[in-house]
């Protein structure tokens, strides 16, 4: 019993970590996009949600918005605040959301 429950913590001790390590806090400026972008593909809104798609999909998207040349309501104002690396980032954190 007692290897048993060794190897149930050791397994967990694991999981947990995977588990953290695969669910990193968000750059800075990520959280500014579930103020409008859905967590969630299921939910329907006239924003797409952004967890799961590419990174470079994400990226053009926000340098078209904040180069005038995709219309938009906010996102041009929004982006204009990010650097190029800060949209990578952000795009790469959303990338791996799922």
């Amino acid at each position: 019993m007692m290897i048993a429950t060794r190897y149930l913590v050791a397994g967990m001790t694991v999981w947990a970590a995977g588990a953290y390590a695969a669910a990193p806090e968000p750059p800075p400026g990520a959280s500014a996009c579930s103020g409008c972008h859905p967590a969630s593909a299921s939910l329907r809104t006239g924003v797409p949600p952004l967890t799961g798609r590419n990174a470079g999909d994400i990226v053009a998207a926000m340098q078209t918005f904040r180069s005038g040349q995709r219309a938009a309501t906010v996102m041009d104002r929004i982006v204009k605040g990010f650097s190029d690396a800060e949209i990578e980032a952000i795009a790469a954190w959303y990338a791996n959301q799922r």
